[in-house]
């Protein structure tokens, strides 16, 4: 298959050299002038844990292929969009003209509503999805990553398409385990408050890796995401249909915050993803955007309404 991934960041880097090295021709799109900038290759340090618990630590210089334009007559069969929920709708308006007959999987964070943030975009070419991946680009230019070996797709309601069940088809040929929702609208609304109840402690104390070994912090992290799950419920979605992610932050906190904290600080690829993690404004704008839903609704969110000073300052490396 043929694979357009839509910018150079963590997660299109990641995947890109995963998909690649199971046999996808692969391609970066980067804003004009950014391909002599970034250099034709890629200094790798991720961590694969698709087959070792642990991961397996894959580190080197991987030759990329980049383009600056895209015309609507390109043969790719696949775009990857993986943007901050922020920049979707400039991704989107770009994008709009340009897909041809490819399909678009929505790879990221989403606040907004899903059939109307991709309103412009051809009907029936669109995929839903949500990496198991994170990390950041370091001051040497390196990628710091992991690759976890689950990852999340799911539709709007119904059965995939065929366009969708190709989607699956490669991620599984390429070794990741595959998590379905026929809510995805609801999975990502759920995955965004747990984002935001994560970070009212993260950003109290300036560090991502702050919930690691810190029962404590981790308590008042599900204490907050549990304040916030009105706020979904008021958005129009069933939480009954999403049991399972959200279990650690219903069952009983003495029991979810020890077990927490501790996979954050001793699981290898999920403190490699909080200690690599090199956007500090990324929590702040999810915090930013829960509250102001929030407000709007006249949802109470106490624990979110007391970190509001922590996301509205800069965060200290």
């Amino acid at each position: 298959m043929r694979i357009l991934m839509f910018g150079r960041g963590v997660i299109a880097t990641a995947y890109g050299w995963a998909l690649e090295q199971a046999g996808h021709y692969v391609e970066f799109y980067v804003r004009p002038g950014r391909a002599a900038a970034y250099g034709d290759t890629i200094d790798l340090d991720l961590l694969d844990a698709r087959r070792r618990l642990r991961g397996r630590r894959v580190t080197g210089k991987w030759p990329v292929r980049y383009r600056e334009t895209l015309e609507p007559g390109h043969d790719f069969d696949l775009i990857v969009v993986s943007v901050q929920h922020y920049h979707f709708a400039e991704a989107v308006a770009w994008l709009a003209s340009r897909v041809g007959n490819a399909t678009v999987l929505v790879f990221n964070n989403l606040w907004v509503e899903p059939h109307e943030a991709v309103a412009a975009l051809p009907a029936g070419q669109v995929a839903w999805g949500f990496p198991g991946a994170g990390g950041g680009f370091g001051d040497d230019g390196a990628l710091h990553a992991a690759l976890l070996p689950m990852l999340f797709l799911g539709t709007l309601g119904g059965p995939p398409t065929g366009r969708e069940r190709a989607v699956r088809a490669v991620f599984r040929e390429a070794g990741f385990r595959v998590q379905e929702s026929d809510d995805f609208r609801g999975w990502l609304m759920i995955h965004f408050i747990q984002n935001a109840g994560l970070h009212t402690q993260t950003l109290r104390q300036n560090s991502l890796t702050a919930l690691a070994g810190q029962p404590r912090a981790m308590r008042e992290a599900i204490l907050a995401t549990r304040e916030l799950l009105p706020l979904v419920e008021a958005r129009g979605v069933d939480l009954r249909r999403h049991r399972g992610p959200l279990l650690p932050f219903t069952l009983p906190v003495w029991l979810t915050a020890p077990l927490m904290s501790w996979a954050f600080g001793h699981f290898p690829p999920m403190r490699t993803v909080m200690e690599a993690h090199a956007n500090p404004e990324e929590p702040r704008a999810v915090c930013r955007d829960t509250l102001a839903e929030a407000r709007r609704l006249g949802v109470p969110v106490p624990r979110l309404e007391a970190a509001e000073p922590h996301f509205t300052a800069e965060m200290i490396e």
